[in-house]
């Protein structure tokens, strides 16, 4: 039998929430090395099920039977075919304490497909430099769908900002403004800062840049912030800066702050987590790394 190399990944954000998964296939072709790239997705899906969505694309995409060496960095999978599935299918798809089978539809496909090829399972710790465990996590997150951010028109402020906190100890913060093709970068670093803090402390600086009575669109990777600006800052103002159990608000000078820049803009707020990483996001976080450095 041929002999194949595998790599597969899943990922999901939030979890649950959107998915998406990814192959490599590496097959020895005339003295070289064929490569083959598979990734999809799913708008409403959980990490376990795109984990064990790679698995089963990579073995149903072999035309052959085949040893596949077949990497992954998820002890779900590698465990539950090696430990738990006969047990699964002897007692009707149940767990040992009776229970049904999570994911069983999946189970049931791979466990079909599994018969078709000899699978050698190699459990590789993910994010610990192997270079195609590596890249199969970024395909993977890269499927993930998501929305487009709106198309800005005319005097729009895009706020794209970053955070980035060591520890409990020193923290940077980082905004990155466009407009059109026109970019402004401003960063900074507080010596014992909390990261909800630092994201405000970023948004804050960002908005001071923006001209009175123009449009704004902050983007943030914060959901604490993005919902804080958009839902409950002008409510916990409104009552005294008390939350709705009575405590007191954290960061209130800092959220102050933020509606009074607010208060001279129009100002729309976005969590990061439900768009791609933008370049502009990108440069934004890795300012906020490099101010917590210095």
């Amino acid at each position: 039998m041929q002999t194949v190399t595998v790599y597969t990944d899943g990922a999901c954000d939030p979890n649950p929430g959107p998915g998406g998964w990814a192959a490599i296939l590496l097959a020895p072709s005339g003295g070289s090395t064929h490569r083959k790239v598979l990734t999809g997705s799913d708008p409403d899906t959980t990490n376990n099920r795109m984990e064990l969505m790679g698995v089963i694309s990579a073995l149903t995409a072999l035309k052959r039977r085949c040893h596949v060496r077949l990497h992954t960095d998820s002890s779900y999978v590698q465990k539950g075919v090696t430990e738990h599935l006969a047990g699964w299918k002897a007692r009707g798809w149940r767990t040992s304490d009776k229970r049904s089978v999570a994911n069983r539809d999946l189970w049931e496909l791979l466990d079909g497909v599994l018969g078709q090829h000899e699978v050698e399972w190699i459990w590789v710790k993910g994010h610990a430099g192997d270079p195609l465990n590596e890249e199969c996590d970024r395909l993977a997150v890269a499927a993930i769908p998501r929305p487009t951010l709106p198309e800005m028109i005319g005097d729009v402020t895009l706020i794209h900002t970053g955070a980035s906190c060591l520890g409990s100890g020193p923290g940077g913060w980082a905004a990155v403004l466009r407009v059109v093709d026109e970019v402004w970068e401003v960063s900074g670093r507080e010596e014992r800062c909390s990261a909800n803090a630092l994201h405000l402390i970023a948004i804050e600086r960002g908005l001071s840049l923006v001209p009175a009575g123009t449009q704004a669109q902050v983007i943030t990777p914060s959901d604490y912030a993005a919902q804080g600006g958009e839902r409950w800052a002008a409510t916990w103002a409104a009552a005294g800066w008390r939350t709705r159990d009575g405590g007191e608000v954290k960061n209130r000078e800092l959220w102050e702050a933020i509606l009074r820049q607010a208060h001279e803009l129009r100002v729309t707020w976005h969590s990061l987590k439900n768009y791609p990483r933008t370049e502009d996001a990108q440069r934004a976080e890795q300012l906020a790394r490099e101010a917590a450095r210095s």
